[in-house]
């Protein structure tokens, strides 16, 4: 399953930059229109998919968002800790892009990881790699966005950069090693950052956001294609259907969008402020992308009656009109999809459950998928506060137990014997209180 699913992908990484070089001296040196760059970095034919929509927020928000980024990150354990929810709303609002590179690792854990492991990365980088995974790196590099100025080049910084990223995290996590899909994340990374915060950065994606995804199985990815699919099946009863009628499973199409984040697939400003929301939600973002997605594409009954078979809707899914696409309107859509937290866990969990019933070897546990940067924020503060050498007690609270019902007494034919008082009479002139009668009898009743 794990080689058919590297097999696709490859394919698809492959279809999709064949119309470019290798960053040969003929795109280093083209005409002058060739090399013009857009604001992210693309030239020439690439550049379509970053340019911007229609809807940009103006020059005077952009500055108002920078200086309240400035302020949030300036005090980042304070804002954590007391407005985490107004980190979320900013995140949604879209991350100013001149401050990504400071956001990004701050949300997603990877600057204090970095600071707890100071020179790690440097050893990591002069540490002799694996000559199988070096040479499987080596041969994805120029796959990796070829018209993106930082990539033109096999000599240039970029690739060199994005060689030494994922050499070094397969020497951090020997037993995972290398994935494909690896590389388009990591791109996208160090467009926004240096190579050192885009390693930490790619660290707490694959082990806290995406655990299982890179690993040589990929068991979470099947996991979350049968999640998607029951989604799908409550959400959009219809197109759930068609697929199922034309063959389309999940892992036809899912792993490309998930293992990439989407970055091979989306318009690069579109692509962005998915990661934005995603380094502050967690996976839900995905799923909602996702769904967002099928929606466009088969939503209504004239797509579907355009795709009969297995490969025009495939094909439907894979060229969604970029119109749909921009980053405005695409995201608002987004997030009006009604998937919790909440729902995706019950359903990872009921969907494990029927994996394990064919496949007993399944090993996973959805539990160590954390939601966010708030969920990463409080496990660093926690692992921070525990003492060396002691683990921190863990409080276990149990669920109360059910009362149980109480049996009415049987009172038929018996005896009850009891005390009665009268009420006190105010005092009046007389004999002594000795002299008085007494205010108790016995009564007995039937």
């Amino acid at each position: 399953m794990a080689a058919a699913l590297g097999e696709d992908l490859a394919q698809a990484l492959d279809t999709q930059d064949d119309s470019s070089s290798l960053g040969s001296d003929s795109e280093l040196n083209g005409p002058g229109p060739y090399r013009r760059a857009d604001r992210y970095g693309f030239i020439g034919g690439d550049a379509q998919l970053s340019e911007a929509g229609p809807g940009q927020p103006p020059l005077e928000l952009i500055r108002q968002r920078e200086m309240k980024w400035v302020e949030m990150t300036s005090h980042w354990e304070k804002t954590m800790s007391r407005r985490p929810k107004k980190v979320k709303i900013q995140c949604r609002k879209g991350i100013p892009s001149a401050l990504r590179a400071r956001c990004w690792p701050l949300l997603c854990g990877a600057k204090s990881r970095q600071a707890q492991n100071p020179n790690t990365y440097q050893e990591l980088v002069s540490a002799p790699g694996d000559p199988q995974w070096l040479e499987t790196i080596g041969r994805d590099l120029h796959r990796q966005f070829p018209l993106h100025e930082m990539f033109l080049s096999p000599q240039g910084h970029g690739q060199q950069g994005l060689l030494n990223v994922l050499k070094a995290y397969t020497l951090h996590r020997p037993e995972q090693g290398y994935c494909q899909a690896q590389g388009p994340v990591a791109a996208v990374l160090l467009m926004q950052m240096p190579p050192e915060e885009a390693f930490w950065c790619l660290v707490q994606i694959c082990e806290f956001y995406l655990p299982g995804y890179y690993g040589p199985h990929m068991e979470a990815i099947r996991l979350d294609a049968e999640v998607f699919s029951a989604l799908l099946s409550k959400l959009c009863p219809r197109i759930h259907k068609h697929l199922q009628q034309q063959g389309v499973g999940p892992l036809l199409y899912l792993p490309e969008w998930f293992l990439c984040l989407f970055a091979r697939c989306l318009p690069f400003a579109t692509v962005l402020r998915i990661w934005d929301a995603f380094f502050s939600e967690g996976v839900k973002v995905l799923f909602r992308v996702g769904l967002t997605m099928v929606r466009l594409a088969l939503g209504t009954a004239e797509q579907r009656r355009a795709c009969p078979g297995l490969l025009e809707t495939l094909e439907a899914l894979r060229s969604i009109p970029p119109a749909q696409l921009q980053e405005e309107p695409f995201m608002a859509q987004v997030h009006t999809v009604a998937v919790s937290e909440r729902d995706l866990r019950r359903e990872s969990l009921l969907q494990l459950a029927k994996l394990q019933r064919t496949s007993p070897e399944l090993q996973l546990r959805p539990q160590d998928r954390l939601p966010g940067a708030p969920a990463i924020f409080e496990a660093q503060q926690l692992a921070a506060a525990k003492p060396p050498g002691r683990e921190v007690p863990r409080i276990v609270v149990h669920p109360p137990e059910e009362p149980r019902p109480r049996k009415k007494p049987q009172t038929r034919g018996k005896t009850f014997h009891g005390i009665l008082r009268r009420p006190r009479a105010p005092p009046t002139e007389g004999p002594s209180r000795s002299h008085r009668a007494s205010s108790s009898f016995l009564d007995t009743r039937f």
